[in-house]
C-alpha cells in the first residue's frame, strides 16, 4: 500500500491573488512550462475563461475580462509569454514603489494620554528662537496638555507642575519655563451644534408645556 504525504499549507506557495485560489495558480505555472507557444497561447485563454466562470456574477460587468488577463500575468510573475488580448496593456508594476513601506510614526508610550499631535508641537518648539513668541507658544501647548489630562484622567489630580514636568521630559530638558506661569488659558466649550439642539429641545418643550395648560383651563371653564 503506497502512502502519501499530507501537503500543509505552509508547505506550499504563497497564493499571489487568493481570489482565484491555489489550483488556478498551479494552472498558471502550469503554463509557463508548455514549450509550444501556440498550445500554451492557448491553454493560458482556458484557463482565463475558467477564472470567468468562477465568478458568474460578474458576467455583465465592463473590462472584467481585461482584469484576469491582468491577474494573470501577475500570477505568473509577468513571466507568461503570451499574447493578450487587443486593449488589454500589460505593464509590469515598478519594483521599487511596490517594495517601498510607509514608517510608522513614533511616540512617547509614557505620554500617550496627551496625543501624538502634542509631541509634534513640542518638536515645532524645539525649532523656534528662544524668547517671546516660543514661551507663548510653549505656554499654549501646556494648556492643552492640562485640558487633555483632565479629560481622559478626571480621577487623577493635574497641576502646572506635573505640565512642567512632562514638557521637560518631552524636549529632553530644553523647554523650561518660568515658575510664575500658568496653564489656563484653555477651556472644554461643547460645539454650539449642541447647545443650538439642546436649547430648540428646551424650547420645543416650553411650547408644549404652555398648549398643555392652556386645553387644561379651557377644561376648567366648560366646566363651570
Amino acid at each position: 500500500m503506497k502512502l502519501y504525504a499530507l501537503e500543509y499549507n505552509s508547505q506550499r506557495e504563497n497564493l499571489i491573488i487568493s481570489e482565484h485560489g491555489r489550483h488556478v495558480q498551479k494552472l498558471i505555472n502550469h503554463a509557463l512550462t508548455i514549450e509550444d507557444r501556440t498550445k500554451r497561447q492557448s491553454f493560458v485563454e482556458s484557463v482565463v475563461n475558467l477564472m470567468h466562470q468562477m465568478n458568474p456574477q460578474t458576467k455583465n460587468v465592463a473590462e472584467y475580462k481585461e482584469r484576469l488577463w491582468k491577474h494573470a500575468f501577475r500570477i505568473s510573475n509577468y513571466k507568461l509569454d503570451v499574447d493578450a488580448p487587443e486593449g488589454v496593456v500589460i505593464t509590469p508594476p515598478n519594483e521599487d514603489t511596490r517594495e517601498s513601506n510607509l514608517g510608522y510614526p513614533k511616540m512617547e508610550k509614557r505620554f500617550r494620554h496627551y496625543g501624538r499631535n502634542v509631541q509634534e508641537l513640542v518638536r515645532k518648539a524645539l525649532t523656534m528662537e528662544p524668547g517671546e513668541k516660543r514661551d507663548g507658544f510653549v505656554e499654549i501647548i501646556g494648556s492643552y496638555m492640562k485640558l487633555a489630562y483632565r479629560t481622559w484622567n478626571r480621577e487623577h489630580y493635574v497641576n502646572d507642575e506635573i505640565i512642567m514636568a512632562d514638557l521637560r521630559t518631552l524636549s529632553k530638558g530644553e523647554l523650561v519655563m518660568s515658575d510664575d506661569i500658568t496653564f489656563n488659558n484653555l477651556k472644554y466649550t461643547p460645539p454650539k451644534s449642541n447647545r443650538n439642539r439642546n436649547q430648540g429641545g428646551k424650547n420645543r418643550n416650553n411650547r408644549k408645556n404652555n398648549r398643555n395648560s392652556g386645553k387644561n383651563n379651557n377644561r376648567n371653564r366648560h366646566r363651570k
